[in-house]
């Protein structure tokens, strides 16, 4: 005797209409190939914030001006918090590099949440200027691609390979990651250097892997959060239509909130680890001096 078969339920699949990747506004082959929805957000963050930088430090006065004022609060606050890290000698050094890294980050992932940016674009035709999902938006926050990443996280790398021989050489670098310390000699000695080398070679896997980490790390977040928002506009897609624009407006409204202070924080942790992994390579041979100096 056979069951009768189970009724079939349709479980909808919730899934984001975002890509991993970038897309090409134009023709692969063509002279504009390289110009991405991401690369073209990039050069508008860009532009903001060169536009802005003129703004507050073209007319410089005493008793500052509003943009002037928020300028000169932002680059102090950060200066304070790369010089508690870094000390002052590499703050002075590091600070435009990481001080450029932290604004581009933080507009660049705010940008993300402005409405229209990864919604608009193209996809299936639905009816007249209206589509079922863009699956080409027009608009993608550059830290939602991974090229971008990868790219910010190189120039901190190189800039910070760059403070690290300046400061301590090739030499220094090399004893400072592989040499024994504690002064302790004979078998103990050959003991404590083997332990050492091995160390070494695991700290020099740890800073090659930096550039991946920090790239990952900040492309992960911010593509996550538009996964989040999309979701959660599309919760209500499909029932009555003041219920769905309800949805799609009010659902995700808690999640901008949430993406907020996300896009903060990853601009934070990215410039606190490069302000951090510079403090490391470049600071240890003060100790040695300042002993020098009290012997």
């Amino acid at each position: 005797m056979s069951l009768p078969p189970l009724p079939t339920t349709a479980f909808p699949t919730v899934l984001a209409n975002v890509h991993s990747h970038a897309s090409e506004l134009f023709e692969k082959d063509g002279l504009m190939s390289f110009l991405t929805n991401s690369t073209l957000v990039a050069l508008c963050v860009l532009g903001l914030v060169l536009w802005f930088a003129r703004k507050a430090t073209k007319k410089m006065t005493l008793v500052p001006h509003k943009a002037q004022n928020f300028m000169e609060f932002v680059v102090e606050f950060l200066y304070g918090q790369v010089e508690a890290i870094a000390g002052a000698k590499q703050a002075k050094l590091a600070f435009p590099l990481l001080c450029t890294l932290f604004i581009y980050i933080l507009v660049s992932n705010w940008f993300g949440l402005l409405p229209g940016v990864g919604t608009i674009g193209w996809g299936e035709s639905t009816g007249f200027l209206s589509v079922k999902a863009a699956h080409d938006p027009l608009l993608r926050p550059p830290t939602a691609d991974l090229n971008a990443t990868i790219g910010i996280a190189l120039s901190a790398f190189l800039v910070w390979l760059f403070l690290t021989i300046k400061e301590v050489g090739v030499w220094g670098f090399i004893v400072h990651t592989f040499g024994p310390k504690g002064g302790l000699k004979g078998i103990m000695g050959l003991v404590v250097a083997a332990v050492f080398l091995f160390v070494g070679v695991i700290e020099i896997v740890s800073i090659v892997i930096r550039p991946v980490t920090l790239s990952i790390r900040l492309f992960g977040n911010i593509f996550a959060g538009e996964n989040v928002l999309h979701i959660m506009s599309d919760m209500m897609s499909g029932k009555h239509p003041v219920m769905s624009f309800l949805g799609s407006v009010v659902l995700p409204l808690p999640f901008y909130f949430m993406e907020l202070l996300v896009g903060l924080l990853q601009a934070i942790v990215f410039t606190l680890l490069c302000t951090v992994y510079i403090q490391l390579s470049t600071t240890h041979d003060d100790h040695g001096h300042e002993e020098e100096g009290h012997h």
